[in-house]
C-alpha cells in the first residue's frame, strides 16, 4: 500500500472518528464547568448587594433587627462556604451550596416581606435601586441556574447513553455524573389558601 494511499486511509478514519461524538464528552464537561461559573457569578453579586440592602433597611427599620440579622448571618454563611473542586460530582457538598443559598433567598424574602410596613423606605431612592438590582440579579441566578441545568443534562445523557457511554469506558473513564439543582421538599408543598 503506496504511502498517499495510508495517509488517505489515515485521514478518512480520523475525519469519520471526529464526527462520531468522540470529543462530545469533553466538550460538554467544558460547558457544565462554564454554566457553574456563571452561577457562582451571580451568587456572588447577589452577597455582594447584601450589605448595601442591609444599611439602607437599617436606617428605617431598625426594630427589625431580628429579620436584618438572619439576612446577615446567612450571607455569612454563603461567603464562609469553601466549595471543595468536586462540588459538581459530591452530592454532600453540592446540597450544602443549594441549601446555603436557599437561606440567603428566604431570608431576603422575609427582609423584603418587612419593607411593606415600611413606606418611606419604598419611596427611599437608595432602596429602590437595590430591589430593582436585587430583583435583576435574582433574575440572572435563575437563568444561570436553568443554563446550567441544561449543561449537566446534556452531559449526563451523553455519558450514559450509546455512543457516548462507550467513549466514556475507552477515553474517559474518569467522567463522573454532575449534580444538579434540586428543588426542596417543603418549596413542593401547594400552599394552603383560606378566605
Amino acid at each position: 500500500m503506496s504511502t498517499a494511499l495510508r495517509w488517505l486511509l489515515l485521514t478518512a478514519i480520523l475525519l469519520n472518528l471526529s464526527g462520531c461524538g468522540i470529543n462530545n464528552i469533553p466538550t460538554y464537561d467544558e460547558q457544565v464547568k462554564a454554566a457553574w461559573s456563571q452561577v457562582l457569578n451571580q451568587y456572588q453579586r447577589r452577597a455582594e448587594l447584601v450589605p448595601n440592602l442591609v444599611n439602607t433597611v437599617k436606617g428605617f427599620a431598625a426594630q427589625e433587627r431580628e429579620v436584618l440579622t438572619e439576612v446577615v448571618e446567612a450571607r455569612s454563611r454563603v461567603a464562609q462556604m469553601n466549595l471543595p473542586e468536586d462540588v459538581l460530582t459530591n452530592p454532600e457538598a453540592f446540597k450544602a451550596f443549594q441549601e446555603n443559598q436557599a437561606q440567603l433567598g428566604s431570608a431576603l424574602s422575609r427582609l423584603m416581606l418587612v419593607v411593606e410596613r415600611y413606606p418611606e423606605l419604598k419611596s427611599s431612592q437608595n432602596f429602590l435601586t437595590l430591589q430593582s438590582q436585587l430583583e435583576g440579579t435574582e433574575n440572572r441566578i435563575a437563568v444561570a441556574r436553568r443554563d446550567f441545568i441544561q449543561a449537566v443534562q446534556t452531559y449526563n445523557t451523553e455519558i450514559r447513553t450509546f455512543p457516548g457511554r462507550i467513549w466514556k469506558a475507552v477515553l474517559y473513564s474518569d467522567a463522573e455524573l454532575k449534580e444538579n439543582f434540586t428543588v426542596a421538599e417543603e418549596m413542593q408543598q401547594v400552599p394552603q389558601v383560606e378566605f
